[in-house]
């Protein structure tokens, strides 16, 4: 639920990996709920827009250009570049469409302003969210708890990226039918992570304990997470994260849509500030008899007042399976 910043990138939920060897999953971590932002490299460019070349020959908004003419694609400044300096010659578009390589011919139309091909690309993401946890022993962190959406109801590919200190400078509140969000920008000094996955199931990296450190908590197994009070925490001025209280409606095991858990805002002081859970406060650490449970991923449009959250099991479990394939 993390707002981007750039445009056409704004969601409703708001690289280079190293080579760890895996280890047992974690019986404790840090729960942070710091809001930072973050700043992704696009591994591809990915279409945005596509209005000039609709159609089923065409490419359509979420395609990842990888290549044209057989040559790798740098970056979107050199599809610019190749386009312009065309002259009207057909381009060869090695793509990816939801998982599937794809291959695409097409001619620039010539303009006023020069060779185009009638879409809006972008090779970078930037916003706002929120850090869930971090694993003091490997340095591990993990944020948002669901993935930057490509535009196709994906996560996005990226090369890296960094988590920077960020300053909450305004607060939307939601409405019915309207969800808020946290306004803000960086805050300057130096990188408190870098940013190396993006799962369905959360931003993963690693950053110092200096950074991101704190006083590790117990996890909560699945079947200790009941309905009943619970925390949620987050910070809304760009200090230290505070404890908010809400409900744990309903338990349902539902990793894929990021939506295990059924959650209520009850605390009068974070209702008064944001109406509840606003775009960037995906990510927050949800706590329960002191124990991690999940964080929250995402918010009722009609109810800002509720939303859903992932179980932390299932977000260990996506940076697991990144691991694996990377042994």
């Amino acid at each position: 639920m993390g707002r981007w910043i750039r445009a056409g990138a704004v969601g409703l939920w708001l690289g280079l990996l190293l080579c760890l060897p895996v280890r047992a999953a974690p019986e404790a971590l840090v729960p942070v709920g710091q809001t930072v932002g973050l700043e992704l490299e696009t591994d591809g460019v990915y279409v945005v827009q596509a209005d000039g070349q609709a159609g089923p020959e065409g490419l359509r908004a979420g395609d990842r250009i990888l290549a044209v003419d057989g040559q790798p694609l740098e970056g979107a400044e050199a599809l610019c570049r190749l386009v312009r300096e065309s002259g009207g010659a057909p381009l060869v578009l090695d793509l990816d469409r939801a998982g599937q390589p794809m291959q695409l011919a097409l001619r620039p139309t010539g303009t006023e302003s020069g060779w185009q091909l009638g879409i809006r690309v972008r090779d970078r993401i930037a916003g706002l969210g929120t850090v869930t946890f971090f694993d003091p022993e490997t340095g591990l962190f993990g944020a948002l708890g669901h993935g930057v959406d490509s535009g196709e109801g994906c996560a996005a590919a990226i090369r890296g990226g960094q988590a920077l200190p960020a300053r909450v400078t305004e607060i939307r509140r939601g409405e019915a039918g309207s969800p808020g969000s946290l306004q803000g920008g960086s805050a300057g000094g130096p990188a408190l992570g870098s940013v190396e996955r993006n799962t369905d199931r959360g931003l993963f990296g690693h950053g110092s304990p200096e950074a991101l450190g704190g006083e590790p908590v117990p996890l909560a197994d699945r079947a200790e997470v009941k309905p009943g009070p619970a925390e949620l925490w987050c910070s809304l001025s760009g200090e230290a994260p505070e404890p908010y209280a809400v409900t744990i409606e309903a338990v349902r095991l539902d990793p894929e849509r990021c939506r295990d858990l059924r959650l209520e805002v009850t605390d009068s002081r974070l209702l008064e500030q944001t109406g509840g859970i606003v775009q960037g406060m995906s990510g927050s650490p949800i706590l329960q008899n002191g124990k991690l449970v999940g964080a929250v991923t995402h918010v009722l449009v009609r109810d800002p007042t509720r939303g859903y959250g992932i179980l932390i099991g299932h977000m260990l479990e996506a940076w697991e399976t990144e691991q694996e394939r990377a042994a």
